[in-house]
Parts: C-alpha cells; structure tokens; sequence
C-alpha cells in the first residue's frame, strides 16, 4: 500500500511504446480484451492471449491467426520474456497473480480492474492520418476515462475536419487530390476529404461539389470554380486539366472537390491520367455517391427484401434515341430491380417511353429527388405513365436523382 500511494504522488510518464514482433500477452478473453487487441494487433505485436474462455470476436481474431490463444487460465511464468502485460479477467486473485509477476520480471502491466495497481495505463487513443492522439489522466486519484475519451474526440475530430490545424513545416510534395464532396451535404464528405481541403493551398471546385466547405478555408485558399475556367482554345474539361497541372506545377497543394464520387459521372479518371501524364501526383479519395445516397435521405432503399435485388445506375443526359448513347434500355427495361437515373431530368419523358415500350409496366413507380441532402430537398412522385408531365408540372430541375422501381413505394405503403 505504501508502494500505491508513493506512486500517487507522481504523474504518470507518457511514452509511446513500439511493440512490432515483441511479445505481449493478454489475460482474459473478455470485454476488455476485445476493445484493446485490435491496437495492438495494428501494432504488430506478437500478442498472446491467456484464457479459458473468449469472445466470439476474440475467437475470430484467434482464428486469424492474429494472435495466439492459450486456452487455460493464467499460471505463473505465463509473462515470461514479455515487454508488455494487460491483466484482465474477472478473477481478483489471478490478476493479482499476473501483476505481481509483472513486477517481478520488470514488465509494464496494465489492469483493468485496479489502476492503481498496475504499472502502466491505456490512454484514450484516436488517430488521424499520420497523428495518433492519446489522452492521458496523469494522476491515479482524479482519474476520469470519460473526460479522457471526450478531450480525445475534440482533438481527433478538429484535426479531421480542419479546425485544429497545424501547419506542415517539412516541405510537402506537390499534387493533386481528387475528392469526392458527396451528395451535397457539407457533413457528407469523407474525413480525409475534410482534411485535405483544410491542407489545401488552391480549391478547383465543380458546381455540384458541397459548396458550404468552401465557406470554411482560411482566407489564402485560392478557390476556382470549374465553370468558370476559361476554356480558350481547350475544350472545358482540358481546361481543368491544365489547370490542375499548372497549379501543381507551381508547388501548391491542390484539391479538386467534385460532386457525389470522383469516377461516378465524374470524369475522375480523365482528369487522372492528364495527371499521371504530366508526371503530377495524385490522390484519389472516394465521396458518397448520390446514386445511393440521396434515394436513402429521402426515404428510398435502392435494395429491399423481397422487393429488389439489385439496383443499377445510368446517366441520363443522353437521350435513349441518340446514337451518343452507350445504355442498352431495352435490356434495363426487362430487369426487375431498380434503376436509378443520374442528370436525366431532361430527358425523364423520353427514357420513361422508351423503357414502356420495351416492357416495362406503365404504374412503375418513380421518385424524383431535387437537391437531395440539402436544405432544399424535396421529393416528387410519379409513374412510369404520369413522370413525363408530373416533372414539368412540378418544376423539377437539376440536380435530381430519378429512382425507378417498387422500392419507390416500399416508404409509403
């Protein structure tokens, strides 16, 4: 006890341990241990674990062959050439077994059941790309994992979306980031598009990208918008490939926030291989689809038992008469499932006939969705028949996403 309380009186000693290929062993296969062995697996500890018992999830990372499970209780010797403890089993005279044991053979132990106790603790962890943040009570008496966890979400989650920033001092290599913004809800860009936006020196930015983030860069962002380019002797689309590689060129740190997923629609990878081309790194982040998320937010599954097994998505900026088109409607007009329609709001009437006069019931349910994810959504319904007039009635305008199908109705039955 005088140990314990000497001990209180000093703050705990942060340090990062690197446990690659050391051994670490486990004792106990509950709760506790199925929260802890992921980190330690990710850092490539040569873990075994000491119980008679597990989790299912303990058992599949057993399975795994991620760590190695001895099925017995603790025995003495059990932490024997061992760099790293966690004692955590429901059995009092066990763990103290395996602390006392620590102590002896000079091995840092962390106990679930009695902080005080053990020589070592877990910090709350969280990481964002390239940082590990670990939050630590320092003092026994005052300890507060829950006030830990919550310092460490506000560090994690301001550095993920920006607002905890600290500049890069070592020099950054120059490149482009293709980032998916999502489906227009600026909370439905990925983490590491948040992040790289907030790292970004120059912003090219399409119509349809989620124009509030734009909102949130430092006042030396250079923001751009993609239409506005001037096109010169290029067509549009060159015109944002050059100047994605003269940025780049330049030095600067440049993300080109797009609409939904870069390679929906999204001539990603044209812009892509202009880049490889010119020898310009590039980074791909994948974005929400609004083919499959804006049908969700207005109350559509593409997918539901029962109803539909698969769901496929075209464009429809091409009418199907045009010999531009590369859809084969026919086939599409005999699939039972669903069919969603990205930029068709203009052409809704003439895919509709088609798709009627190759099979598909005229009552076939049909939801157009406005500006889906956004302040503005709204939904509009209608059939395969009544769409046509019911989108000019209506006033339906891009950007809409047309969802075709029985799911359609499966919401509102």
């Amino acid at each position: 006890m005088a140990e314990h309380a000497a001990r209180a009186a000093h703050p705990a000693y942060p340090v990062g341990l690197r446990l690659s290929g050391r051994r670490v062993v486990v004792i106990g296969g509950g709760q506790v241990a199925q929260r802890r062995l992921p980190a330690l697996i990710a850092a490539g500890a040569d873990i075994v674990l000491v119980s008679p018992s597990a989790t299912p999830s303990v058992e599949a990372m057993a399975d795994a062959g991620e760590i190695r499970w001895i099925k017995r209780a603790y025995e003495d010797g059990d932490l024997a050439d061992t760099w790293y403890a966690l004692v955590a089993t429901s059995d009092a005279d066990a763990n103290n077994a395996a602390s006392a044991e620590a102590e002896r053979t000079r091995t840092w132990c962390v106990r679930s059941d009695d902080a005080g106790a053990a020589t070592a603790w877990t910090p709350a962890t969280g990481r964002s790309e390239g940082v590990t943040v670990a939050v630590l009570t320092t003092e026994v008496s005052g300890r507060d994992p829950r006030r830990s966890a919550a310092l460490r979400d506000a560090i994690v989650e301001g550095l993920r979306d920006g607002t905890l920033a600290a500049p890069h001092r070592r020099t950054r290599t120059p490149g482009v980031a293709l980032v998916g913004g999502g489906p227009g809800d600026p909370d439905l860009i990925t983490v590491r598009g948040r992040r790289l936006l907030a790292e970004a020196d120059v912003v090219i930015a399409d119509r349809l990208g989620p124009r509030d983030l734009l909102d949130e860069l430092p006042p030396h962002v250079e923001v751009i918008d993609a239409a506005k380019i001037p096109y010169g002797r290029y067509m549009a689309q060159e015109a944002i490939n050059n100047a994605l590689i003269e940025h780049a060129k330049a030095g600067k740190a440049v993300v080109r926030l797009k609409g939904g997923d870069p390679f929906v629609f999204g001539r990603g990878m044209e812009e892509a291989q202009a880049l490889a081309e010119a020898g310009i790194a590039c980074t791909v982040v994948p974005g929400i689809s609004s083919s499959i998320s804006v049908p969700g937010a207005a109350g559509i599954p593409v997918t539901h038992r029962g109803v539909a097994h698969e769901f496929t998505v075209v464009s429809g900026h091409v009418a199907p008469d045009d010999e531009r088109s590369l859809v084969d409607w026919p086939s599409l007009a005999k699939l039972r499932g669903t069919l969603v329609v990205l930029m068709g709001v203009d052409k809704i009437g003439a895919i509709a006939q088609t798709l009627v006069a190759h099979g598909k019931a005229p009552e076939t349910p049909v939801a157009l969705v406005q500006e889906g994810t956004t302040a503005s959504q709204r939904r509009v319904d209608a059939t395969l028949a009544t769409v046509a007039e019911t989108a000019r009635a209506e006033d339906v305008r891009p950007p809409a996403v047309i969802v075709i199908g029985d799911v359609v109705a499966v919401g509102t039955k």
